[in-house]
C-alpha cells in the first residue's frame, strides 16, 4: 500500500515484526487519527496488542464510537517510543533515537464476548502482569457504556533510529560536545491508596517488594504517606535525628515529604515500623542498594522514636529483615553503613553479628555541613545462622 511506504529517511524503515510488536507493547499511549464531519481528529488512547491486532476502547458516547455507528471507521493509529536525544556538532544534525509505528485500516467494533473478554484482560495485564485476575471484571452496565475497537496490523509502517550523532566531515573538529542522552520510562514504587501492602506483581523484582513482616512486638509494613502523623509524633525527640541523612521535620507536612522521597527512591524499599500494642507507626527502616544480580542488599534509613529504644524493637526489626534477605530472597551479603560518630548505631550493628569491613572517608556531607566518614559493616550468608540464633534469643 502506498500510504505505508515512507517518503523520507527510508533507511529507517523496517519490516521487523518483532520490533513492531515490542514498540506497541512498550508504548502506553496511541494517537488515533480520523476524520469526523470533514474535520480531522486526533485522540490519545490507551491501547493493547493481542497477536496481530490492536485494541482501543472508549465511551459509547465518544466521537469515534458515534462516528463508527454511522460510517466506515477508517483510522490511522500511531505510537512512538523515544529512546534518546542525539546531540551533534551542528544544530541541523541533532536528532533522536526512537521507534515508531503507524497503522492504517478500518476499525471493527468488537461484539464477540470471548474476544471482548480477552482484550480487556490484556489491557489489565499490560498495566501490570497478573492484574486481570486481581481486580473486578467489568459489569454488564460498564460493558454497555464501552465500545471496543479492533484494528488489524495489515498496513503498517515501522521506523527506527539508533546510534550516535552523524557529524558532517567539516564539523568533526569543532569544539562542541556530541553524543546521546538516553531516555527511559521508569515505574516508581507503588503507593497504596489505603496503606495496604502493594501486590508483589507491581514490584520490579521480589527484592523490591515491601512485603509485610510481623514479629511479636512490631510489624513492618510498606511506608505510606498515611504514616506521616504517627511518625512526626514518634520522632518528636531531637535525639532521634543527629545521625540521619535528613534533618528533623518541623511539621507533619515535612515528614510527609520525607516519606514521599523514600517511596520515590528506586534503590530503596521502605517500611514503617508499627508497634503492635498500639497499631501506630513508631519509626522507619529500609532496604537500599538493592542488587538482585549479585544477591546483595543494604539495611538502613532506620530510626525509632525514643520511647521505643532498648525495648527489643530494633533487634526484632533486623531479625525480620535479615530473615527475608537470607532465607526468602537468597541473599549472599547484607551490609550496613553508619556515621563514624554514631557509636550507638555501631554497637547495635555489631550486636547483630555484622563485621566492620572498612571506613569510607568523607563519604557524605551531613545536614549540618560537616563531612562524614562512614563505617561499612557486612554479614554473609555463612554468618547468618549464628546471627539468627543470637537474635532469636
Amino acid at each position: 500500500m502506498t500510504r505505508t511506504l515512507p517518503l523520507r529517511k527510508s533507511i529507517r524503515f523496517t519490516e521487523d515484526r518483532e520490533l513492531l510488536h515490542r514498540t506497541l507493547d512498550e508504548a502506553h499511549v496511541a494517537h488515533l487519527g480520523l476524520v469526523v464531519d470533514g474535520e480531522p481528529r486526533v485522540l490519545p488512547m490507551f491501547h493493547v496488542r493481542v497477536g496481530e491486532r490492536v485494541y482501543v476502547h472508549g465511551s459509547t458516547g465518544g466521537r469515534f464510537a458515534l462516528h463508527g455507528r454511522d460510517a466506515e471507521l477508517r483510522l490511522c493509529l500511531s505510537v512512538t517510543v523515544v529512546d534518546g536525544l542525539v546531540l551533534a556538532k551542528s544544530q541541523f544534525n541533532h536528532s533522536a533515537n526512537y521507534r515508531s509505528v503507524i497503522a492504517h485500516g478500518i476499525a471493527r467494533v468488537v461484539t464477540d464476548p470471548a474476544e471482548r473478554d480477552l482484550a480487556f484482560a490484556a489491557f489489565m495485564d499490560k498495566v501490570a502482569v497478573g492484574r486481570s485476575t486481581d481486580s473486578r471484571p467489568p459489569s454488564p452496565k460498564e460493558l454497555a457504556q464501552t465500545v471496543l475497537l479492533a484494528l488489524d496490523l495489515d498496513e503498517v509502517t515501522v521506523k527506527a533510529r539508533a546510534g550516535g550523532p552523524v557529524n558532517e566531515p567539516e564539523d568533526v573538529d569543532l569544539p562542541y560536545w556530541s553524543g546521546v542522552v538516553p531516555l527511559v520510562t521508569t515505574r516508581l514504587a507503588a503507593v497504596s491508596e489505603t496503606g495496604e501492602e502493594p501486590p508483589a506483581y507491581l514490584a520490579a523484582t521480589p527484592w523490591h517488594h515491601p512485603a509485610t513482616m510481623t514479629g511479636t512486638r512490631l510489624r513492618l509494613e510498606a511506608l505510606h504517606p498515611g504514616h506521616a502523623a504517627d511518625l512526626f509524633e514518634a520522632g518528636a525527640d531531637p535525639e532521634v535525628w543527629p545521625w540521619l541523612s535528613t534533618p528533623q521535620p518541623n511539621t507533619v507536612e515535612e515528614m510527609a515529604a520525607i516519606i514521599d522521597g523514600a517511596i520515590a527512591d528506586q534503590e530503596r524499599v521502605a517500611w514503617a515500623q508499627i508497634d503492635l500494642a498500639t497499631g501506630r507507626a513508631v519509626g522507619t527502616t529500609s532496604y537500599y542498594q538493592v542488587d538482585p544480580r549479585n544477591r546483595a542488599v543494604a539495611i538502613g534509613y532506620t530510626w525509632l522514636g525514643k520511647p521505643w529504644w532498648r525495648r527489643g524493637f530494633n533487634a526484632e526489626s533486623k531479625l525480620l529483615m535479615l530473615s527475608r534477605a537470607f532465607d526468602e530472597l537468597g541473599a549472599l551479603k547484607v551490609t550496613w553503613h553508619t556515621d563514624n560518630r554514631n557509636t550507638r548505631s555501631q554497637q547495635a550493628i555489631e550486636r547483630l553479628g555484622a563485621k566492620l569491613e572498612g571506613v569510607i572517608r568523607h563519604h557524605r556531607v551531613r545536614p549540618d555541613g560537616t563531612l562524614r566518614d562512614t563505617y561499612w559493616y557486612g554479614m554473609t550468608a555463612d554468618e547468618w545462622p549464628e546471627a539468627r540464633t543470637r537474635l532469636e534469643g
